[in-house]
Formats: C-alpha cells, structure tokens, sequence
C-alpha cells in the first residue's frame, strides 16, 4: 500500500526530519493542543527518529510525515500520529499538526487524515480511531467530523487554557466493516 492520494504522501521519519520536529516539538503555540508543558531536546528527538523503525505494535505508536508533492521536490509540511495504539481493543489516537499556518485550510489535512484512516483500516485493521479535540478548536472539529468522526463525548473543565476551564471532546471513528 502506498501512503498517497493527490498531492500529499505520508512518509516514514527519516534523519534529515529531526531539525523540523526540532522546531515544531518546541513551538510553544501549539503545546496547548499536544499536552505539552517542557521542550524537547534534541537529542531525545534523534533518539525518536532513530527508534522509529520499531512496529506499532512494538512502540504502540506510528509518527509519519506529511509531505506536500511538488513538480520538482517535495515539502514536508506537517506530521500525522497514531498513539495509544492498542492491539487488542484494535483502536488508536490521532494527532494531526500541518505547521505553517499558509498550508492550513487546503485540505491538505483531510487528505492526510483520509490516508491514514484507511491504512488503519485496512492495513492494521483497526476497529476504531479517536481524537480529543478543545471545544474551542472549530477546524480542527471540522476536519474530523468532515472525515466521519463522530462526536461520543464531552470532559468538562479538562483543559486550562490561560486563567479558565475549556472543555474537550473526544471523537471517535469506527470500522465499517466491524
């Protein structure tokens, strides 16, 4: 199975990708969506890359580059991860970033997510994905439910956003062929 539809490619992390998730991993505008609170180093993220050859059911998580392609190279523009991989209950967390604020909002996400979905599918042959998403993330909700996630819950008060309380919900996308 090749990890493309149109113009995007999901891709496997290689060495030259730790100066990237360097930056990205340290970017402070988007700890509030990853549930970070410390940098990373660099060396941890080498170590990450270079771990990243174990199967996800080894490391119980998948990080894949997004890369946007291009009639002369390719732009690596963003990451897609499955985490909390669970075999046994065959279900997986999401998380989707596309960096740079230019490349949001031209379906580039959408594609990237409907890649993955069906590599979860029908590949891993997962049974469910889901995502926790801030009620206050209005794209990043629809994006997923444009993808047919469906949203099954709501945490209150789950996340503090500068002085307050803001509220998550937790989407879900089950198989159709289970």
């Amino acid at each position: 199975m090749i990890l493309q539809k149109n113009n995007i490619k999901l891709r496997a992390l290689e060495p030259e990708d730790i100066e990237l998730l360097y930056i990205w991993e340290n970017n402070t505008e988007i700890w509030e969506v990853s549930n970070t609170i410390t940098p990373f180093s660099k060396y941890i993220i080498t170590k990450y890359v270079e771990s990243s050859h174990l199967d996800i059911f080894e490391a119980k998580q998948l990080r894949l580059m997004i890369d946007l392609i291009g009639s002369t190279s390719d732009l690596t523009i963003g990451t897609i991860d499955l985490f909390d991989f669970d075999p046994i209950n065959n279900r997986a967390g999401i998380g989707l970033l596309i960096n740079d604020k230019v490349n949001r909002n031209k379906g580039y996400a959408s594609i990237s997510l409907k890649i993955l979905i069906e590599y979860c599918f029908f590949t891993l042959n997962l049974n469910q994905l889901y995502c926790n998403i801030s009620v206050d993330n209005k794209d990043s909700i629809s994006l997923f439910k444009n993808n047919g996630f469906e949203i099954t819950g709501e945490k209150k008060a789950w996340r503090k956003k500068g002085s307050y309380w803001i509220n998550e919900y937790f989407l879900q996308l089950i198989n159709p062929k289970y």
